[in-house]
């Protein structure tokens, strides 16, 4: 299948590994350009060379809770390579482990503007860019759903975002530009195996999880990517609004 995506230029934030470069890696594989943003330049270039550098990829440094960040990337991917037609909203994710009554203040004021606001400035001012066959995809968790144990912040976030996101897919989709969220389970990433490894032995916690797992098994930050890579495209011109679990069949519900 012809996914449509050769010279076709894609945003992604948090790109410098893990499921932000997976999907940056498999667009670029399909033909599309990236700007890819990470918490440093130099995470961002060395990310943007893993990607075959100037002439598809471009990284940014870019705190997601700066007011500027938004402009900044949509700007630097005008500027280099001439159109915008996507954003891929991917951030890191906020303390785990803390019990929901411990967690600071401050601890919540600096991932809502990280995890929440930072994604809604961005989501809003690419929606005020695109036009039709646009798309604006959000990277949230099954947490939308369904508390996690120990992410207390994560699920006080995310469902906040996936409620936006709907809103906005309600509101831009007459200009057919399509909003959605992608809920990953269970990936190997490095996020993963910290989060696993809080238990006190991350091996044990591994397969207590996988054996939960219809499809026993982690999934790869490759096969998100691949999923997301769709979801982005052309290819799927009439997916809106929706909260796709990627999650190997851990939820349990429609």
């Amino acid at each position: 299948m012809d996914l449509g995506l050769k010279d076709r230029v894609y945003v992604i934030t948090g790109a410098t590994r893990g499921l932000g470069f997976a999907t940056a890696e498999q667009l670029v594989a399909e033909g599309a350009k990236v700007v890819v943003s990470g918490r440093t330049d130099e995470a961002a270039a060395s990310a943007a060379a893993q990607l075959g550098g100037e002439r598809s990829a471009v990284g940014v440094g870019a705190d997601n809770s700066a007011p500027d960040t938004a402009n900044r990337l949509i700007d630097t991917a005008r500027s280099r390579f001439g159109r915008l037609d996507g954003v891929l909203i991917s951030v890191g994710g906020p303390p785990a482990g803390v019990p929901a009554d411990a967690v600071s203040d401050e601890q919540w004021q600096s991932s809502f503007e990280t995890v929440f606001l930072g994604a809604v400035r961005l989501a809003r001012t690419a929606a005020g860019e695109l036009g039709e066959g646009g798309a604006i995809g959000f990277v949230l968790s099954g947490s939308v759903h369904e508390p996690i144990p120990g992410l207390a912040v994560s699920n006080g976030l995310r469902p906040g975002l996936a409620g936006f996101a709907k809103t906005l897919a309600n509101e831009v989709g007459p200009r057919g530009v399509r909003v959605f969220g992608l809920l990953p389970g269970r990936i190997g990433t490095d996020r993963l195996a910290y989060l696993d490894s809080l238990s006190g032995d991350g091996d044990a916690a591994r397969e207590r999880n996988e054996a939960a797992i219809p499809l026993r098994r982690y999934g790869t930050p490759e096969e998100f990517g691949r999923t997301a890579t769709f979801v982005l495209s052309p290819a799927a011109s009439y997916l809106h609004g929706v909260m796709l679990p990627v999650d190997g069949g851990a939820r349990r519900g429609f």
